[in-house]
């Protein structure tokens, strides 16, 4: 069973940074992908970006060069969030999906920026 756990999140000053990983557990063979969504209170769950297991990276239009995706579908993938802006304010959360395209969701992490 495949397992997601997110980590980094907290409380940081709008122009700051964060790091969130995601830990992946479970899986013999790397992950199709794994991607990052964040959701917002009243707001849809929106796509930050994803990485496949070939290292294609894609971010979502909101992004524009702020967010950087790293690591690996094995093992770990990373969202690097610099300049951070108060709408940036959600829950983060870290998804994937295996080769028999069954779907995996982490538990999510908060991810604050005051003003």
């Amino acid at each position: 069973q495949v397992q997601l756990v997110e980590s980094g999140g907290g409380l940081v000053q709008a122009g700051g940074s964060l790091r969130l990983s995601c830990a992946a557990s479970g899986s013999i063979t790397p992950l199709y992908h794994i991607s990052w969504y964040r959701q917002a209170p009243g707001n849809q769950r929106e796509l930050v970006g994803s990485i496949t297991s070939s290292g294609l990276i894609d971010y979502g239009n909101f992004v524009k060069g702020r967010f950087t995706i790293g690591g690996n579908t094995k093992d770990t993938v990373y969202l690097q969030m610099n300049s951070l802006k108060p709408e940036d304010t959600a829950v983060y959360y870290c998804n994937a999906n295996d080769w028999d395209g069954r779907e995996y969701w982490g538990q999510g992490t908060q991810v604050t920026v005051s003003s």
